[in-house]
């Protein structure tokens, strides 16, 4: 085809190759008939819905990598149908009052989310560029599961039985149109159901051919700064469930440094104030974000010696889990041999084991100090 090109059109017909690997069921065997391990397309969408098929296809399909099919990533991708068309249904219940103002943290919160997504558009611009499709869908996955189902609604929603202000409410339903074109090319059913639903469309209009969103500007400190509150706010969401603290009481934390969004992070974690102070109050249990560290007072809520005993226990069964794990991974037949989506895994594991034993050992310290 290359001297072809040259010879009937004066240049090369194509500059771009793309390979697909084998279609391997979740055993790593080849699909076949004579095997029989060739699931029914049909099937898979009565089960799972035309997008959630489409999506697990997607999400096993890593470029330049063999296809490991597995109807676990289907089910993947109907969860994700439910929890588009969950934010949805959120989103749609909410009523404007022009009377209504928007508070300080609705307006960081829009802020935020305008750069994030202007921010993962380039980043999918690059990789349709690069014909990284399955990374590109996980782009926009995460996008909208977490951090605009998981975080940003939160932030914005109304209180139970109130109206929203009018600019967060704009904005809203202007994120969520950017996120079905976004999600379109992996999910055409939902998104063109959905962007029909979120206002009033002309007569064959369709989001096939709506424009693509465009990248804007992004604000790195503010996001940086947002993800900084989100680890403050899942450290202290573990500190409640470890120690059985309702997530409605509101409590008081103390932080020895400078607190970057604190508006934010009253709302997200349930806090009544963020007192700064120099030294560790008696009788709470500390964490560190980044270098910053932070305090809540547990006097009257746990038994000190118990909760030591606890940490410590959790302590040695992480230790022992990382072993194994390092066990793995100098073992040079296992990496040079296993699916590299396996061996990434494990290394995630590693990462993972050896943060949480940091943890673990910084909040006995605190304890014991």
């Amino acid at each position: 085809m290359i001297m072809a090109g040259y010879e009937y059109q004066g240049d090369m017909p194509f500059r771009h190759v793309y390979f697909t690997g084998i279609v391997r069921d979740k055993l790593g065997r080849k699909m076949s008939k004579s095997l029989g391990n060739s699931p029914d397309p049909l099937e898979l969408i009565d089960t799972y819905g035309a997008d959630g098929v489409r999506m697990g296809m997607m999400l096993s399909a890593p470029a330049g990598n063999d296809i490991l099919f597995d109807d676990a990533l289907c089910e993947q991708g109907r969860n994700f149908n439910n929890k588009i068309w969950n934010a949805f249904r959120l989103v749609q219940s909410w009523q404007a009052d022009d009377r209504a103002v928007q508070s300080p943290t609705a307006a960081l919160a829009v802020k935020w989310f305008g750069a994030r997504i202007n921010a993962a558009v380039a980043e999918m611009n690059d990789l349709f560029e690069k014909y990284r499709l399955s990374e590109a869908l996980m782009c926009v996955y995460k996008l909208f599961w977490d951090d605009f189902s998981s975080w940003y609604l939160e932030l914005v929603k109304p209180g139970f039985q109130q109206p929203s202000d009018r600019a967060t409410l704009q904005a809203t339903l202007h994120y969520f149109d950017m996120l079905l074109r976004l999600l379109h090319p992996f999910m055409p059913f939902i998104t063109e159901e959905l962007w029909q639903c979120l206002q009033q469309r002309q007569d064959g209009e369709s989001i096939m051919y709506a424009a693509w969103p465009q990248a804007g500007e992004t604000d790195p400190e503010l996001i940086d700064a947002m993800d900084e509150t989100r680890s403050i706010v899942s450290e202290l969401r573990n500190i409640r469930q470890s120690k059985n603290i309702p997530q409605k009481e509101a409590l008081t934390l103390y932080v020895q440094g400078q607190v970057r969004l604190p508006e934010v992070l009253s709302k997200a974690a349930t806090l009544a104030d963020i007192v700064p102070c120099d030294a560790k109050p008696e009788g709470s249990l500390s964490f560190m974000v980044r270098t910053t560290t932070y305090f809540l007072p547990m006097t009257g809520r746990v038994d000190i010696s118990a909760e030591i005993a606890r940490l410590q226990a959790e302590l040695a069964y992480a230790e022992g889990f990382l072993q194994n794990v390092l066990k793995k991974l100098e073992n040079s037949r296992f990496v040079q041999n296993a699916p590299e989506q396996v061996v990434a895994m494990e290394r995630k594991k590693k990462a993972d084991a050896e943060s949480k034993i940091e943890a673990l050992k910084q909040q006995i310290a605190a304890l014991q100090a």
